[in-house]
């Protein structure tokens, strides 16, 4: 009880102190397993027990037989399923060749380079060599996202590193899970008859399965049939009844099955998809923690000192520093990514949850097989895991400056709120080479914004998921643009310090905007207009126009005549490079106006006779 109890705590607390110091949950739970595995018996207990033993020895263990293998797969089915749940294809469509190419070329440039390196390096059989490539192919959205949750980059290199993580998850799995059958089947006589036969049951039923109760949890959930309160629990009965049924029919068929159901599901019309989501993201959490402690703890010391030989940093080198670099740099041939993006690109990709979690599962039963070498494999798995983690975690920002890919200042805007309003603001910003990402919980505005082919994201913002959005390290500015003021406050207390870096503002509140003594700092364009008044004046004239600009007495003059004309809002001072500057409420932002610069206003366009008297 106390050891159960233990790993859970353990388990969150680790979790904690990722989140604080802003690195991957993964290193210290790998840390913690450690300490209360192999070292604990090693260094501080002197008979040589564990802290924590995950198998049953006939004095302590919280796994008797086969109990710990039974438990990671169900495990890695879970958190398969809610990766699947994540595979959109709308979004897969907008990533690009690139993507595809690095969960294919780059995939095979890992399996063969890898696999030939520890058959040379180790003397492993050429199945276990490859078995060992096959786990190390993934990356993964789990370590990859607190890596770069606080490097400012490009969007592309963020989507690009983003994508290649949750697709090539189940890849590696399913690569992982094929080269284990051969072996399984076959031994060392090769690829036979049998194996093949084993590799297309694997397929079929894992497809079949996967695809076919996919439908049938979505027909039971849209009609109704599932009362709310059992959703989740619902759900996650089926999950791990699709992984058993096709483990029956199929050995090592359920991780495909699950991959299956939740990419059918994520792109089918479910009602409650985000609430499914949300649950399996909060279980996945819970499951890694408690996964990654028992997979460490459940390491031998002498599994460890197998790794204590010149041939593991060797092997570890050409992983990272050559492999990879190859399979990124010939995977980007043709793309217009830069010699810097690829750079970085090939340093960071730290392997995750499903690599250490299979190869344990894998590397057990091989051992059980009596398998030759099958030893080398958990530890191999975890060294590279350790090892990519480690080094991503502590030298990702440092290259990224050192190689020219740290934005030095985010020009990236966020918009809250998807009304006509912002989208007509999304869209002029954008034309003019902003990103432009905007947020709503209307699926219709966002749905409007999307056919004006802007970034439009679908959530809550009371929810934290956006703060896990790589793709928004770009972002330095905030606009909150909602006819609510208490939303468009929060919005800007809540993000100003991730995606407010140049600025956070909002739109002035009607008791704001009658009191001209209290003009706040972060209002947005006119102290005179709030969100009535703009929608009003984008309805009667939907359209942002542009006007040269003399110098600074010429744009308070424009200033002055946009506070009295009632279908003119200012927004924006474009300078002669072309830089946008927000006008702010408080309207003293501003101090050069040169002869080229521009002044971007919503409404009518300006009356020239108004102008010559001005």
């Amino acid at each position: 009880m106390l050891a159960l109890a233990g790993i859970i705590i353990l388990g969150i607390l680790a979790q904690w102190v990722a989140w604080k110091l802003k690195i991957p949950a993964i290193l210290p739970l790998i840390l913690i397993g450690l300490l209360v595995g192999p070292i604990a018996s090693e260094f501080f207990t002197e008979d040589g027990t564990k802290w924590i033993e995950p198998i049953w020895n006939g004095k302590q263990g919280l796994f008797p037989g086969d109990g710990l293998y039974y438990f990671v797969s169900l495990a890695i089915s879970i958190i398969l399923f809610e990766g699947g749940l994540t595979l959109k294809r709308s979004e897969i469509k907008t990533v690009g060749p690139v993507i595809t190419k690095l969960i294919t070329l780059g995939s095979a440039i890992t399996f063969f380079g890898a696999g030939v390196v520890a058959h040379l390096i180790f003397g492993l059989s050429w199945e276990l060599s490859f078995l060992f490539s096959g786990l190390i192919i993934v990356t993964g959205p789990t370590v990859i996202t607190p890596i770069l949750r606080n490097i400012p980059l490009k969007k592309d290199i963020s989507t690009v590193l983003k994508w290649e993580g949750i697709l090539i998850d189940p890849i590696g799995a399913l690569v992982a899970v094929l080269v284990f059958e051969f072996i399984s089947v076959e031994g060392d006589s090769g690829f036979t008859q049998t194996a093949l036969i084993e590799f297309g049951k694997i397929i079929l039923f894992g497809t079949t399965f996967g695809f076919t109760f996919a439908h049938a949890l979505a027909f039971a959930i849209n009609k109704k049939l599932i009362p709310h309160y059992l959703l989740n629990v619902v759900s996650l009965s089926t999950v791990l009844l699709v992984f058993v049924e096709s483990e029956i029919f199929a050995h090592e068929s359920g991780l495909l099955a699950v991959v299956v159901m939740g990419m059918v599901l994520g792109n089918g019309k479910l009602e409650n998809i985000k609430e499914l989501l949300y649950f399996k993201e909060s279980l996945s959490v819970l499951l890694i923690s408690i996964l990654f402690i028992l997979l460490a703890a459940n390491i031998n010391i002498e599994d460890l000192m197998l790794l204590y030989t010149w041939k593991t940093a060797v092997l570890f080198a050409i992983v990272v520093f050559l492999i990879r670099p190859a399979a990124v740099f010939l995977s980007t041939i043709g793309s217009k990514l830069s010699i810097k993006e690829k750079l970085f690109i090939s340093w960071v990709g730290p392997r995750g949850i499903v690599a250490a979690g299979i190869a344990s599962l894998f590397g057990s039963k091989l051992l059980k097989e009596g398998v030759e070498g099958a030893e080398y494999i958990t530890p191999l798995v975890f060294m590279i895991v350790l090892g990519t983690v480690l080094l991503n975690a502590t030298t990702a920002r440092m290259f990224a400056k050192i190689v020219g890919v740290f934005l030095k200042k985010s020009e990236g805007i966020l918009i809250v709120g998807a009304s006509r309003v912002s989208r007509l603001l999304g869209h002029y910003l954008e034309t003019n080479g902003r990103h432009v990402v905007l947020i709503d919980s209307n699926e219709r505005n966002i749905e409007k914004a999307k056919e004006l082919d802007l970034e439009a994201i679908s959530t809550n913002i009371y929810s934290d998921t956006l703060m896990d959005n790589i793709e928004l390290n770009d972002v330095g500015y905030v606009m909150a643009l909602t006819g609510n003021p208490d939303i468009n406050k929060y919005a800007i207390n809540k993000f100003g310090e991730q995606f407010g870096e140049n600025g956070s503002f909002r739109l002035v509140t009607k008791e704001e905007m009658l009191d001209d003594n209290n003009n706040p700092k972060e209002g947005l364009f006119s102290h005179k207009d709030d969100f009535n008044v703009l929608t009003e004046l984008t309805n009667r004239h939907p359209s942002i126009q542009e006007i040269d600009l003399d110098n600074k007495e010429h744009y308070n003059n424009l200033i002055n005549i946009t506070n009295t004309d009632k279908d003119i809002i200012p927004l924006f001072v474009k300078d002669n490079e072309g830089e946008l500057h927000i006008i702010s409420s408080y309207n003293l932002d501003i101090e050069t106006i040169e002869e080229g610069y521009q002044l971007v206003y919503l409404g009518k366009p300006f009356d020239v006779e108004t102008l010559s008297d001005s």
